[in-house]
């Protein structure tokens, strides 16, 4: 299969499936599958190249338990480590595989087959997207992966994903963010829809932080930078809070205190409203509902 071959390209959003034992052969390498087997855990090594870095602790906590009680169900897909060494590199399953270690497993299921680091890396890249296992930023690090180094277009990225053209290229555009914002990205403060409005703002990382601070939707965050490129000199216009009269300002301070999270109150010209209460976990909204409930 070579880059300029499209219809190769379509083959492989297709049979993606097929190469992890979801469907029917339409994936060419799946011809050089060597079978399912049990290996032992510690002749498998991470791929250097998978898209996804992150794995938070909780989950893979969560799934080691789950593994521990139900066995690991679903194999992973490796193939022979590159350049006739011994064992196994991931292509896909790197969750599985790190959550079995800390389950004590000492074998696994695999399905092994030969590919080359380009194939690898095109596999790796779109399994994970497809099963939506990366975050905003790590999926514009596999795309750019695969422009860079493989030469896909964005229309070619689009039709293997199941995407449309403009997500790609949206998607791409966080990488020219701020480090600063790329951490809240990471950290899940910020979404893909937050940083989209950020990337033509003056000062990203100031806007950043205050969507952050004051747990803005992404509605609201559009609007923000907006208003900052509408200004002649790139400021922001003043927070609705600034503006509000002493005696909203009083009644949020009074409610705040009485329910112990931030309360914020915004009146419109018709006399309607909205009030809103912030929590920064489930288990604060938990307690927000118990003491709404009374």
């Amino acid at each position: 299969m070579t880059m300029t071959d499209d219809s190769g390209r379509r083959r492989l959003g297709r049979g993606l499936a097929a190469l992890i034992g979801d469907a029917s052969n339409e994936f060419e390498v799946v011809e050089r599958v060597r079978g399912t087997r049990k290996v032992a855990i510690d002749l498998i090594r991470a791929n250097p190249k998978n898209p996804r870095r992150l794995f938070k602790e909780e989950e893979l906590d969560e799934l080691a338990s789950s593994i521990k009680q139900h066995g690991m169900i679903q194999p992973v897909v490796v193939r022979p480590v590159p350049g006739g060494g011994s064992g196994y590199e991931l292509i896909a399953g790197e969750r599985r595989w790190r959550a079995a270690q800390k389950a004590g497993v000492h074998e696994i299921p695999v399905i092994i087959h030969e590919l080359n680091d380009k194939e690898a890396l095109e596999i790796a890249i779109i399994e994970n997207v497809q099963r939506q296992d990366l975050n905003p930023l790590e999926e514009a690090f596999g795309y750019d992966q695969l422009i860079n180094e493989f030469h896909y277009s964005q229309n070619d990225l689009a039709s293997i994903i199941g995407k449309s053209r403009s997500h790609v290229a949206n998607t791409l555009r966080l990488l020219k963010l701020p480090e600063s914002v790329k951490q809240y990205l990471n950290d899940g403060s910020l979404t893909a829809g937050h940083a989209r409005a950020l990337v033509t703002a003056p000062d990203p990382a100031a806007l950043a932080r205050r969507i952050v601070e004051e747990g803005m939707t992404v509605r609201s965050a559009e609007a923000l930078a907006q208003s900052v490129v509408e200004q002649p000199h790139g400021r922001a216009k003043t927070s609705g809070k600034a503006e509000k009269d002493a005696d909203t300002r009083a009644l949020e301070k009074q409610l705040s205190d009485a329910l112990g999270f931030a309360v914020e109150i915004k009146h419109k010209a018709d006399g309607s409203g909205e009030i809103r209460i912030r929590y920064k976990s489930l288990e604060q909204l938990e307690e927000v509902c118990r003491r709404l409930n009374g």
